[in-house]
């Protein structure tokens, strides 16, 4: 009666515990700021601007970064798109 009793506990624990949250870089937003703490690091994109964010970071022990995941600049798709003009 033991072993099942505290095999289901144990399950009951595993699939009840809060699942790790990840970081994610929000794609609206070109700019994000991430902070250092004790707890933990976090990063926030909600800057449109490094002087934006630069303001919301002074005083703290923070840093902005680009936002690698943007997803505002998109290379324009098509079948007559040249990435390079030559002079011919």
């Amino acid at each position: 009666m033991r072993i099942p009793a505290l095999g289901i506990l144990t399950i009951v624990l595993l699939l009840t515990a809060a699942p790790a949250r990840a970081q994610r870089y929000d794609p609206d937003y070109p700019v994000c700021l991430q902070t250092y703490g004790i707890g933990g690091d976090s990063i926030g994109c909600g800057y449109t601007s490094l002087a934006q964010c630069a303001q919301s970071a002074s005083g703290r022990s923070a840093q902005c970064i680009v936002n690698p995941y943007f997803a505002g600049a998109r290379v324009p798709a098509g079948a007559n798109y040249r990435r390079h003009r030559g002079a011919y």
